[in-house]
């Protein structure tokens, strides 16, 4: 065989304006006709040099691009040794493949290696096929090499185009995913959803995770562990938590560089029992860094490319670009979750000026110029637990807290100014609505209740700092500001403002009561806590909210089994988490302290709480939700209700309030004497009225009552049991 300069000029000729497939279609055109072969395809080597792509098979463009691993495969040896290989230096298990591929039986094979023009680097295996025996000559192979010769180069050059043609191609599909993840801002759940698809979309993966960094915890946190979800609209109840030290997203969000794990299994960052778990076969990862202009906030982790050996170079380009995008949107959407939240606080505030007017000058001098009398003087129990605080006149509530404060030495320890302490208090009592039960004479009552433990358990310096104890009593008087007469699953259920602004962290209305009582210590006058050292004052704030928020009685509940180890164990007044769960016990005792008072204050509690009650199932109803029994005014069965939530809540707090006091028992046996009166009126209302729920008629029932007292001794009793501890007091028992 002969050079044919005439038919390689018009060779290259042909490859004007034509692209890289087209181009090996015309060139294994020519070198069939010049070398016989039966079929040629060629192998492009990755800049890595770590795999081969073929997408041409004689004059046939492949659907799909076939890929080989070099270092596994026989034509390493082309490659490395930049010299021809036959198919006898082919693997059996490779001849197969090469069979496949040409869709004919292979009898002889050679595979010219093709160097890049200038540097020294094999850049394309050509190979010639046929199905005879003969082999191809040496002449064969000095054509391949004639041919490439001035084709190379342009061959290199129309890839080089077509990858900056689809660089463009896929900026232009960058901005329009950048579009579409702007279009979410104002949701973002809905936003990282949006992100993991968009991610898998573009750089072909199986799966994909985000984890957005929590940098107080230290931790990074998942709600969507793979972007299927984001298609098949499945919703996560739950979190991925893994800590920033451990793991290949760890290691990305701890150094900020993107990670390319060719071999998972074989990268020393893996977990693999996460895919023994879930049954998902992890091949191979990519894991880049989402910043902002601070730093790190997430890591999005990429598993299985797609009909690929592993993750490309582009796709980690495409990843770097695209995390940009995914750092703005992010940043912005929970920039826009802040506007959103401080835009219902706004709202929140505005509803509470308008519904409650502002403390006037002269109601503040009025107050300040009384005479702050001792605690007896508002009645002569008013110190025991004998006492039931809602007897007092709603005009002498306020002059009674300043009274309370000043007894407890709060006054003068804190160096409470009086004029403050009084704007305080008016303000706190405006705070809560003209609710039946919620409102500022059971914010009194509970005020009451913590003056009665702080004072006669002598709390303070002992189980208690001073500070804590100043906490607790501003809390109690705090602890239902503007409370709107529902619980916190009715905010849920109705989407209001209050929802809308914590239902994410849980307890709704506690959040709520928290947030109007930094209002009001934040107004200008209000704030008792004034002359505390900055230390002091924080930590003080942070008592008020852990003690408000423990108001919650699901809170109660969780903790319940802590004190109760608490108590098994030994109070230890040096270990900090003691200080806390006692505080929670004693905010929720001193929350139901209603319940520890006589029958007739315990009835008449009872007919308020359920009139708050019914007037919520009322609402649901209206909203086509179905009430609780207990909000049901036509199902609940009061005397029932009122047992199982003694049972069930009540009494075990006091119970284990006394475990630590006993001379708090006589709450407790307070609450026990209720009970049987609850059960009493069980048995005659059943009776009289065949079984059927009751409603707040029950109430106005004289002849009720009457059968009920009649049927029990226990108020003279309960009398007696107060009148002992008043006694005990006045001798000088402590409790401890």
């Amino acid at each position: 065989m002969q050079s044919d300069p005439y038919n390689q000029l018009k060779l290259c000729e042909s490859l004007y304006n034509s692209s890289s497939t087209e181009l090996q279609v015309k060139i294994s055109r020519y070198l069939e006709a010049k070398t016989g072969a039966h079929r040629i395809f060629f192998l492009s080597v990755s800049e890595d040099q770590d795999e081969l792509s073929c997408k041409v098979v004689g004059d046939k463009i492949l659907d799909e691009e076939v890929t080989f691993l070099i270092p596994s495969n026989s034509f390493s040896t082309a490659i490395t040794e930049k010299r021809p290989i036959t198919f006898q230096d082919i693997k059996n298990e490779y001849k197969e493949n090469i069979i496949k591929l040409v869709n004919f039986p292979v009898r002889s094979l050679v595979c010219v290696p093709v160097l890049h023009p200038t540097e020294n680097k094999v850049v394309i295996l050509a190979c010639l096929a046929s199905e005879h025996f003969k082999k191809f000559s040496k002449e064969t192979e000095a054509i391949v090499h004639e041919c490439f010769l001035p084709i190379v180069p342009i061959l290199l050059k129309t890839q080089e185009y077509e990858e900056e043609k689809r660089l463009r191609e896929q900026c232009q599909s960058l901005l329009a995913v950048a579009k579409n993840l702007f279009i979410h801002l104002d949701n973002v759940t809905v936003l990282l959803k949006e992100v993991m698809v968009e991610a898998r979309n573009l750089t072909k993966a199986e799966r994909c995770s985000l984890f957005l960094l929590d940098k107080e915890q230290n931790e990074l946190v998942a709600k969507v562990f793979d972007g299927q979800m984001a298609e098949d609209e499945t919703e996560i109840t739950s979190e991925l938590r893994i800590p920033t030290n451990q793991g290949i997203a760890g290691h990305v969000a701890t150094t900020g560089q993107l990670l390319n794990i060719h071999d998972a299994y074989d990268h020393p960052f893996f977990y693999r029992k996460m895919d023994e778990i879930t049954g998902f076969k992890t091949r191979n990862i990519l894991c880049f860094p989402i910043k902002d202009e601070k730093g790190v906030i997430g890591v999005a982790e990429l598993c299985n490319k797609v009909n690929r050996r592993y993750f490309s170079l582009f796709d980690e380009e495409i990843a770097k670009a695209f995390s940009i995008y995914c750092g703005i949107s992010i940043m912005h959407s929970l920039m826009w979750k802040k506007v959103g939240d401080a835009q219902h606080r706004s709202k929140l505030s505005n509803e509470l000026m308008m519904y409650h007017m502002q403390v006037t000058q002269e109601e503040v001098l009025r107050l300040c110029h009384c005479t702050i009398p001792y605690p007896e003087a508002f009645h002569k129990d008013f110190t025991k637990f004998a006492y039931t605080p809602r007897l007092l006149a709603e005009s002498d509530s306020c002059l009674a807290v300043m009274s309370m404060f000043k007894n407890l030495g709060m006054m003068t320890r804190w160096r409470i100014r009086k004029e403050t302490l009084a704007r305080f208090i008016l303000m706190v009592k405006k705070g809560y609505r003209d609710l039946p039960y919620h409102n500022w004479t059971h914010a009194f009552a509970v005020g009451h209740f913590c003056y009665l433990l702080l004072k006669n358990l002598n709390l303070m310096g002992s189980y208690l700092t001073h500070l804590e104890g100043l906490a607790l009593f501003v809390a109690c008087l705090c602890h239902d500001l503007d409370h709107r007469g529902t619980n916190n699953s009715f905010q849920v259920a109705s989407k209001s403002l209050l929802a809308a602004l914590y239902s994410s962290e849980g307890s709704v209305m506690e959040r709520h009561h928290f947030a109007q009582s930094m209002a009001i210590i934040n107004t200008e006058g209000c704030n008792v806590f004034e002359s505390l050292s900055r230390k002091e004052y924080t930590q003080c704030l942070d008592y008020v909210r852990d003690i408000i928020l423990a108001t919650d009685l699901a809170h109660h509940l969780r903790i319940t089994k802590n004190i109760v180890k608490m108590k098994e164990e030994g109070y230890n007044p040096d270990n900090p988490e003691h200080h806390q769960l006692l505080l929670c016990l004693l905010v929720t005792s001193c929350d139901l302290s209603d319940q520890t008072k006589d029958w007739m204050s315990s009835k008449k509690i009872a007919e308020l709480v359920y009139k708050e009650f019914f007037c919520q199932g009322d609402l649901e109803k209206a909203m086509g939700v179905k009430p609780s029994v207990m909000m049901d005014r036509e199902k609940a069965c009061i005397p029932e209700l009122q047992i199982n939530f003694i049972h069930g809540v009540v009494k075990p707090v006091y119970d284990l309030l006394s475990s630590f006091f006993p001379a708090t028992e006589v709450a407790s046996r307070a609450v026990a004497s209720n009970s049987m009166y609850w059960e009493r009126m069980r048995e005659i209302y059943k009776r009289r009225y065949n079984n059927s729920s009751s409603s707040l008629d029950l109430f106005d029932d004289e002849s009720l009552e009457k059968e009920v007292i009649g049927g029990a001794n226990c108020q003279t009793d309960l009398q007696h049991d107060y009148k002992r501890t008043a006694d005990m007091f006045e001798t000088g028992y402590n409790g401890s």
